[in-house]
């Protein structure tokens, strides 16, 4: 059985650097420093990724804010109470996080100047935490909806039939467990040494590789990523659109726009408009910057056949970067006569 409790997302930095957790979505900070928001308690996954992954955000020149909630998260960013915030976008296993991309579509038009400034990946290990014994005490699972569908191989083969319980964040269902002898929590080794748990599992995500890819939001101008221009860097923009359902092929039309000025899909997603059933937002990601003359020609192109259209932001590619680092030390070891792997 599931119980719903909250629902938005999950995740990162070291232990020592945590904040106390405050749930103020628009409290400015009270810090000389800029601040960072993230999705808490601490020890969630996106304190770690604020702290400990994007090394701009270290703790000497930043401090770390914790929200109750994804929407806390961009509210923050919107109001001007922090200059960043981090949350989770997608999971190599589980797919988008559907609480992000509902708050792009910014349906109330909440968050018209928040944009994407940065992206970041973390590989995601979770672990079973409780204050029992051993698995045949647990009688409930607390968990973020995201981190139950990472595990489900695992939780079906050795927790069948025990109650699962959806809360915030996955730090949030260690700090609850933490005071509950007969529950769990799937949440990081972090969050047993924060809260006291002991792991009664570890690495139990279906898969190995499982990867969480963050992005790092603001809303002042001068925040804004410029076009990367280093060695084997590039950019991918992200951005909304809608058409009109009623014409056949108009979804196909605006795609070829893409596949005309060879601008390559790095992701595509939708989500319900709420205006009419059966009517979407569209979400695409590319490779290429929006402050480029090519990109903005596209982009004139493509509004031809869209009824709204909104870039959300552009950003340095770090997985494509990454890989290409990854390719030229393989390159280099093969040449060296040492196999890479």
């Amino acid at each position: 059985m599931v119980t719903s409790s909250t629902a938005t997302d999950t995740t990162a930095m070291p232990v020592s650097q945590y904040q106390s957790f405050s749930g103020q979505a628009n409290m400015p900070s009270t810090s000389p420093l800029p601040s960072v928001a993230y999705l808490g308690p601490r020890s969630s996954y996106s304190h770690q990724m604020a702290q400990a992954a994007l090394e701009r955000f270290d703790p000497a020149n930043h401090t770390f804010e914790p929200r109750s909630g994804i929407a806390d998260v961009f509210t923050a960013v919107q109001t001007g109470a922090v200059a960043y915030g981090v949350v989770p976008f997608e999971n190599s296993t589980n797919g988008n996080v559907v609480f992000t991309l509902d708050l792009f579509c910014d349906r109330t038009r909440s968050f018209r100047d928040t944009f994407v400034r940065g992206e970041t990946y973390l590989d995601v290990h979770h672990c079973l935490l409780s204050s029992a014994p051993s698995l045949s005490s647990i009688a409930r699972i607390y968990s973020h909806p995201q981190a139950f569908g990472q595990c489900e191989n695992w939780l079906s083969a050795n927790v069948r039939g025990v109650e699962r319980i959806d809360v915030s964040s996955t730090s949030k269902a260690a700090q609850i467990v933490a005071g509950d002898a007969g529950a769990a929590a799937i949440a990081s080794r972090v969050a047993a040494d924060v809260h006291g748990l002991k792991i009664l599992a570890e690495n139990i995500e279906d898969s190995a590789d499982n990867t969480t890819r963050f992005f790092v939001l603001a809303a002042q101008p001068g925040l804004k990523a410029p076009v990367s221009k280093g060695y084997g860097e590039s950019d991918k923009t992200l951005l909304s659109f809608t058409v009109d359902h009623e014409i056949p092929g108009a979804l196909c039309d605006s795609l070829k726009v893409f596949k005309d000025f060879g601008l390559n899909l790095t992701s595509i997603a939708s989500r319900p408009s709420r205006l009419l059933p059966w009517n979407y937002i569209f979400f695409v990601e590319f490779q290429g910057h929006s402050d480029t003359q090519y990109v903005q020609t596209a982009l004139d192109e493509l509004r031809k056949y869209c009824l709204n259209l909104r870039v959300l932001g552009s950003y340095k590619d770090e997985q494509r970067r990454k890989g290409k680092i990854h390719r030229e030390s393989e390159r280099k070891m093969a040449g060296n006569g040492k196999t890479p792997w």
